[in-house]
């Protein structure tokens, strides 16, 4: 589950999940909802796999959304499905979507970076809570 909060000319993400898996795939979904108006008219056609490391979860989950923007600025691929696997600090996943098509995929907020402001992952009673402020 997530949520888009307002912050300052910039938009916050909200993501919650029962494992910290879940949580990277949310958030992975949670980006692509504000960059694309409707992410259900995305397809599953092509495949992307990601391989990251990171000292810490908060930094991994940064370096995890600024590698599918850059794939999505780069290649113009609108990512819906997530696949991640998360080991200590080492993330594999692989995304799953479509080339941007301007007959059917309506572009909503221009996500210029993940911020590391106010960014955390956090464990908590019910699962994983994260929080990443996106430059728009």
């Amino acid at each position: 589950m997530y949520e888009i909060f307002e912050h300052t000319a910039d938009l916050g993400l909200r993501i919650r999940s029962g494992d910290l898996a879940g949580l990277f795939e949310e958030a992975g979904r949670a980006l692509f909802s504000v960059i694309v108006t409707d992410l259900d008219s995305v397809r599953p056609r092509e495949e992307v796999s990601f391989q990251l490391d990171a000292d810490r979860n908060d930094d991994l989950l940064r370096d995890w959304l600024a590698e599918l923007l850059y794939t999505f600025h780069t290649r113009h691929l609108l990512l819906r499905h997530f696949d991640v696997e998360v080991r200590d600090t080492l993330l594999s996943a692989t995304a799953r979507g479509e080339t941007l098509d301007e007959n059917r995929h309506r572009l909503d907020a221009e996500v210029k970076a993940v911020t590391y402001h106010g960014l955390k992952v956090e464990r908590e009673a019910e699962g994983w809570l994260a929080e990443v402020i996106v430059d728009i």
